[in-house]
């Protein structure tokens, strides 16, 4: 499957771009997602991974085993109240 990666903040600084096709196998879930990136992109990747918010088409989805979807945007935890 094909997915579109977006990255925001922290997470754009880290993949050194704001966006990004990546190829993963059928069925791959948040958790093969972020095995990858954190490998790709290394320590600075995985601080966003382990602690930001992944959103699947749209919606916030926390479960690592959850299934992923034609788009995933990758946001770093936000300050502020």
């Amino acid at each position: 499957m094909q997915i579109v990666v977006r990255y925001f903040a922290a997470a754009a600084e880290a993949a050194g771009s704001e966006e990004e096709q990546i190829e993963l196998a059928d069925g791959a879930t948040i958790a093969d997602l972020r095995s990858l990136l954190e490998e790709r992109y290394g320590d600075a990747m995985r601080a966003v991974t382990r602690s930001g918010s992944f959103l699947i088409d749209g919606t916030v989805r926390r479960d690592p085993e959850y299934p992923l979807g034609e788009r995933v945007d990758i946001l770093p935890p936000f300050a502020g109240g």
